[in-house]
């Protein structure tokens, strides 16, 4: 979502007739885009902040913070740093060409929350990639899982009309893009606001447009993802079968106190349904570890679930307290050496399976839709398969921007290593 956010702000200063800069020494305004979902991004922040002050000092750079820890923290930012020109909250993105236009002095900080969805030129993102888009369906979450700050920077959920939805995704098909993937805090919540229908319609509408060859979506709450989804899943054309839907922990009883509304069997039936409808299916999930109150046996139930499940990517964290959510007021009282630990358990675990999931890939042909290349071989391509993986190949001619058959020779634990099955 950050990402799909930068690439918004970067179209919308670029309509107004701004440039990009390769760096903040040869920009007149940077925006600084921030996460608040942990609190190491929150450090690097204000460490990178006085990097950019000391520039301001020389060549009166405009600063601008943007994004989650701009909503959560105005006033300590202006606190700590006076030199930061403007803050502007998720929901206030298109202020941003007016203010740096007028250089308002007032203003300064733009952090009101809009209850509906507000339609803007979202067209107009000035996209990285001419392959592969994003696709805001949704934005902010009515969950209030005990450990989680989006509810509290993105505001409660709400939906973007299915029309205008469908409206992008013709638009990048014809402008030649392969891959959309939709994007929201909870994308199995969606329902549009003019006609009720499910984040299931969505999927089956946005399969019938011609063009656009692999759809995928994240992130997924597996306490709303029922066997409809799944099931549009299984009969579309061009949904991936691929999947990303946190986790958290192996354990019952720490997914209960950290409230996700939904158990270790439920969680393991969604994937089973997933699996029956879907044999291949790619899974990846998030992972936390040292919540409140963890002890070594419910760890212990979240490696045995990674080496029940099997999936093909986790994204793995340590718990860091975060202000406004309920779990701040309980005892941080998982010493940080075993949090270290944990990480380091979880993450070696993992990685042995994704070394032997990619093993079984040696020898087999798979479609890669083919995004770049490398930075120090022209001839070396590097693409994703339909599960997400990283594929990386040798091509004598460009092929970005291409589904190409590659023979896998070789893999890592993070990446597969093959060459094209055929002269393209």
């Amino acid at each position: 979502m950050n990402e799909s956010d930068s690439e918004r702000i970067a179209g919308l200063l670029a309509a107004a007739g701004a440039r990009l800069a390769d760096r903040p020494e040869d920009s007149q305004v940077t925006i600084v885009n921030t996460c608040a979902v942990r609190g190491k991004s929150e450090e690097k922040l204000f460490s990178y902040l006085g990097r950019l002050r000391s520039l301001k000092k020389k060549t009166g750079l405009v600063i601008v913070l943007a994004g989650c820890v701009a909503q959560l923290h105005q006033d300590r930012i202006l606190d700590r740093n006076p030199d930061v020109d403007f803050i502007l909250g998720p929901d206030n993105y298109h202020r941003l060409p007016e203010l740096l236009e007028r250089r308002l002095g007032q203003p300064r900080v733009l952090t009101a929350w809009s209850k509906d969805w507000r339609e803007d030129e979202r067209r107009l993102s000035l996209r990285r990639s001419p392959v592969s888009a994003f696709v805001t369906v949704m934005e902010g979450c009515d969950n209030f899982c005990a450990y989680c700050i989006v509810p509290f920077t993105r505001g409660r959920e709400k939906f973007r009309p299915l029309r205008a939805v469908l409206d992008e995704v013709r638009v990048l098909a014809g402008e030649g893009y392969k891959e959309i993937q939709f994007l929201g805090q909870n994308v199995n919540s969606y329902r549009d606001p003019d006609t009720g229908a499910g984040f299931r319609d969505l999927l089956m509408a946005a399969d019938e447009v011609e063009g656009i060859e692999w759809i995928r979506f994240i992130t997924s709450h597996p306490k709303n993802f029922g066997p409809d989804i799944a099931e549009a899943m299984a009969r579309s054309r061009h949904v991936c079968r691929q999947i990303h839907m946190p986790l958290q922990s192996g354990s019952s009883a720490v997914l209960e106190r950290m409230k996700r509304g939904y158990s270790r069997e439920d969680y393991l039936e969604k994937i089973r349904v997933l699996r029956s409808l879907m044999p291949g299916i790619c899974l990846s999930t998030d992972i936390i570890v040292g919540f409140p109150g963890e002890t070594e046996s419910e760890f212990s139930e979240t490696l045995g679930a990674l080496d029940e499940i099997r999936f093909a990517n986790i994204f793995s964290f340590r718990y860091s307290p975060r202000p406004r959510t309920s779990a701040v007021k309980l005892k941080d009282d998982v010493p940080f050496g075993v949090k270290r630990r944990r990480l380091m358990d979880v993450q070696q675990a993992q990685k042995t399976i994704q070394t032997r999931l990619h093993e079984g890939f040696i020898g087999r042909t798979i479609r890669v839709l083919c995004l770049g290349k490398s930075k120090k071989d022209e001839r070396v391509f590097s693409g994703r398969s339909e599960g997400y993986q990283v594929v990386n190949f040798r091509s004598e001619t460009d092929v970005i921007g291409r589904f190409v058959p590659v023979r896998i020779t070789a893999c890592g634990p993070y990446s597969l290593r093959g060459e094209l099955a055929e002269s393209p």
